[in-house]
């Protein structure tokens, strides 16, 4: 790619919630891609907004071998049926006197 390609964007910083495991497997594709994970979330989307998949056939063993190692098994199905566990509540401490 040379330096005329390249497109310059702003970027911000944000908080997202995601199902844990699923979390575990993009940092991990990412990390064997040697990619950021917002530039994995990036491309993802950006395939995703042209109605194109973002991953090659050896890309998809990959991701299969992840959800495996993770014990993941959710898939497209599950995506408007996610429940967050509720959190225990936080016990206060008392000091000690």
């Amino acid at each position: 790619m040379t330096e005329d390609s390249k497109l310059l964007v702003e970027r911000v910083q944000t908080g997202v919630r995601m199902e844990k495991r699923l979390l575990k497997i993009l940092k991990a594709f990412a990390e064997y891609h040697d990619m950021t994970l917002g530039d994995l979330l990036e491309g993802i989307v950006l395939h995703a907004f042209d109605g194109k998949t973002p991953f090659s056939p050896a890309s998809l063993e990959r991701i299969q071998e992840l959800k495996r190692f993770y014990d993941f098994d959710l898939d497209s199905g599950a995506s408007h049926r996610l429940r967050e566990i509720k959190a225990r509540p936080v016990r206060k401490r008392t000091a000690d006197k």
